[in-house]
């Protein structure tokens, strides 16, 4: 038998090995998901439809990818060897959006669109590569935790974290390299997720998780059988209210730095967005070490109707953060945000991992993140480019950033009443 200190150098390690894989899956991202706003918007002067197109491919690789790639997990691929793959074809795409001009030359006659719409089908190649391994992080995680009899409401907390360091991280070094209005960013992601996929074929083997000696129907041998989850009243409206909050999600992923970098030149707001954004992560730290004790106090349903109420308080402080008091306020909005993302983003893996038969975790986990990043996203995205680009746009070409932020406030209101009112908790959700 192992002793004691044998076995806790073996949990030791693999905690560590998990915090390393997170804190490179957000790093990756981060990298440049705030700051595309700024490199279409003010590096190349596209418009707001542009931009939107570009970010909406987010959200299409949301709904098309996660529940396809968890279903490969769970039923024919070990997952970590998966996510490897994953990691190492997002870092290549990322690679060529600074070399589109070199790409051009190269092949005159593939490639005879504008620059614009050859990142839209790059970036989009990248997120199809990226957007699944969000749920599949998790549900590695959540696996190899289980395999070493760790907790996972109270350990994977403190792994997750460092992903939101992570991106913390990579927001700095965007930032501070002076690459947030050009293509640099983008080798800042591609060497980060080279390196993660590299990485993740030494993480502790995740075999697929299906039974294969039992006769199957056709849905079941597809890997659908986490659709299921909606005959289910709680969790389909759960994922419900998972496409709502997702739209609300994506307005402050897409348009955030950019408001940043309106404000007048040289100010310490436009000088250093991206950093003074970047609080918003740092409150993400924070909250989620909270999320333990929250649902243990105030159960599932209060957990994430906070999330609600502190997406309203979010855009309402953006609102009012060109005020006298603005930056305070901006200040504000940023640590509110922590609450916001975490309380439902993460408090909703959860409550996916425990409501779900082991057999189609990583199939549900994958068809949280179409709700979330997928289905809602793309709604807020094209939605919000519309909205922003038929109103709020003025006469002299710049955006009257008061009112849209106070139209996303109203809406998030509206989602919170309404989950207030519609959800009800199962006191099991958490245990």
């Amino acid at each position: 038998m192992k002793s004691n200190d044998a076995v806790n150098t073996s949990i030791s390690t693999i905690k560590y090995k998990l915090t390393a894989m997170s804190f490179l899956q957000f790093f990756v991202w981060g990298a440049w998901l705030t700051t595309i706003g700024t490199y279409c918007t003010v590096g190349k002067g596209w418009t707001f439809g542009q931009f939107g197109a570009i970010f909406s491919t987010l959200a299409l690789s949301s709904i098309l990818m996660p529940s396809i790639i968890g279903i490969i997990a769970d039923k024919w691929m070990r997952a970590e060897r998966l996510y490897g793959i994953l990691h190492l074809s997002y870092g290549l795409m990322m690679l060529l959006i600074p070399n589109i001009a070199t790409l051009q030359e190269l092949f005159p006659t593939l490639l005879t669109g504008e620059e614009y719409e050859i990142l839209y089908w790059i970036v989009f190649g990248g997120m199809l590569a990226y957007m699944p391994t969000i749920s599949l992080s998790n549900s590695v995680s959540y696996r190899i935790l289980k395999m070493n009899s760790l907790n996972v409401q109270t350990d994977f907390p403190k792994i997750r974290v460092w992903g939101t360091i992570g991106f913390i991280a990579a927001m700095w070094l965007t930032n501070l390299s002076g690459s947030k209005a050009n293509a640099n960013q983008f080798y800042i992601a591609a060497i980060g997720a080279i390196l993660l996929g590299v990485y993740a074929f030494t993480l502790p083997a995740c075999q697929p998780q299906g039974k294969t000696n039992e006769k199957k129907s056709l849905a079941s041998m597809l890997g659908l059988d986490a659709f299921k989850l909606f005959a289910n009243y709680q969790m389909a409206l759960f994922f419900v209210f998972s496409v709502l909050l997702g739209a609300a999600l994506q307005l402050s992923n897409m348009y955030g730095d950019a408001y940043l970098s309106s404000f007048p030149k040289g100010t310490l707001v436009e000088k250093y967005s991206t950093i003074i954004y970047s609080i918003s992560q740092v409150s993400e730290t924070i909250f989620i070490l909270t999320i333990p004790f929250f649902l243990k106090r105030f159960g599932i349903k209060n957990v994430m109707l906070f999330a609600l109420v502190a997406w309203v308080l979010r855009y309402g402080f953006f609102a009012y953060g060109s005020a006298d008091f603005g930056v305070f306020l901006i200040v504000m909005s940023c640590i509110v945000y922590g609450m916001a993302f975490d309380f439902f983003l993460i408090s909703g893996s959860m409550f996916v991992e425990a409501n779900t038969d082991s057999s189609i975790r990583s199939s549900a986990q994958g068809l949280f993140i179409m709700m979330t990043n997928g289905i809602g996203a793309y709604i807020g995205t094209v939605a919000s480019s519309a909205l922003i680009g038929a109103y709020y746009i003025l006469p002299d070409g710049s955006t009257n950033w008061h009112g849209a932020w106070l139209l996303f406030a109203g809406y998030s209101l509206v989602v919170a009443i309404l989950f207030f009112v519609l959800f009800k908790e199962k006191k099991t959700a958490t245990a």
